[in-house]
């Protein structure tokens, strides 16, 4: 009895607690703390080599009279900005920014409506997406180049203004207004399937079980797209915003393609090329180049302030 209450005694005193696992040694963790940025070390050295060291050597130059040739540059402080800002016919190509601004929100409002029929149940919606986004594949030249064809007299368009009884001897490219606009024409439709992809996205991304609830609530499709496609999507809409201003004010691929800046369609950057491999300055093109930045960060500074990136919570 008394051997037995012994045993039952010392089984009930805890022993020593169990080894737990060795801590790693000290080089194990450094090189455990370093891996991830070894994956970074490839993309941060591109994003370094093709990013922020043209944008540094844009600066620099920007304060040079570098004409681009030359293996001698002079340093002339802010007389390339003087410049700039004295002469106001640099700025007045920002006027040709505001046919593009007036087709990003026709582009943003089609794209939002597009995708807000194609995220319901709808015949071939599959094939109408692929319709939307396809142009956004193509290159940008060879959209120049048909479109270049398209507008031209007796072209794409007027053949087919002529099966309607139209009036066809009209030269699209030949004056400012109807130039600009057909240019914009076809930024909207080149750039809607990006907008559109983004829309969709977002759409989709909202709980489907909040449509159910509306409809058992009797929401038709406008309140359902009031109540709860644009709020779920203010996020996206604020981004979209962003880039079809920023995009506005530096056109280029497709007025140049097609018109080459001539019958008033001349963007910034356009001539900021030209001043830049056309007359030989390339510290005034890259001062111009510095302000578009400037302007561009500027005005998303501004959007973002005005519309906050506020977080959604719709459920």
């Amino acid at each position: 009895m008394t051997d037995t209450t012994a045993k039952a005694a010392r089984a009930s005193v805890p022993g020593p607690p169990a080894p737990g696992p060795a801590p790693a040694p000290r080089a194990a963790r450094r090189w455990r703390g370093a891996t991830p940025w070894l994956f970074l070390l490839v993309p941060l050295t591109l994003l370094i080599v093709f990013t922020y060291a043209p944008i540094a050597n844009m600066v620099a130059y920007g304060f040079t009279d570098w004409d681009g040739v030359s293996p001698e540059l002079h340093y002339t402080g802010a007389g390339n900005y003087t410049e700039l800002f004295t002469r106001p016919e640099l700025f007045e190509v920002f006027w040709v920014s505001g046919y593009y601004l007036a087709a990003s929100v026709l582009q943003i409002v089609a794209a939002l409506y597009f995708a807000t029929i194609l995220s319901f149940n709808v015949r071939f919606r599959n094939f109408f997406k692929g319709v939307l986004f396809f142009p956004y594949l193509i290159n940008g030249v060879a959209i120049g180049f048909v479109f270049l064809y398209f507008f031209q007299d007796g072209g794409t368009l007027d053949s087919v203004l002529a099966l309607f009884g139209a009036e066809t001897d009209r030269a699209w490219l030949s004056t400012p207004t109807s130039a600009n606009a057909s240019l914009a024409a076809v930024s909207v439709w080149r750039y809607l399937g990006l907008n559109f992809v983004l829309f969709l996205g977002a759409i989709q991304a909202i709980p489907g079980e909040l449509y159910e609830a509306a409809e058992l609530d009797g929401a038709n499709r406008w309140q359902q797209f009031r109540h709860i496609i644009a709020p779920g999507i203010r996020p996206v809409l604020s981004l979209s915003v962003i880039l079809s201003v920023s995009g506005s004010l530096s056109v280029f691929e497709i007025p140049y393609i097609m018109t080459g800046g001539a019958t008033g369609t001349e963007t910034f950057v356009i001539q900021t090329v030209k001043l830049a491999f056309q007359f030989n300055k390339t510290g005034l093109a890259s001062a111009a180049a510095v302000v578009l930045l400037l302007i561009i960060l500027a005005v998303t500074w501004v959007q973002r302030r005005l519309v906050p990136d506020d977080k959604v919570d719709l459920v």
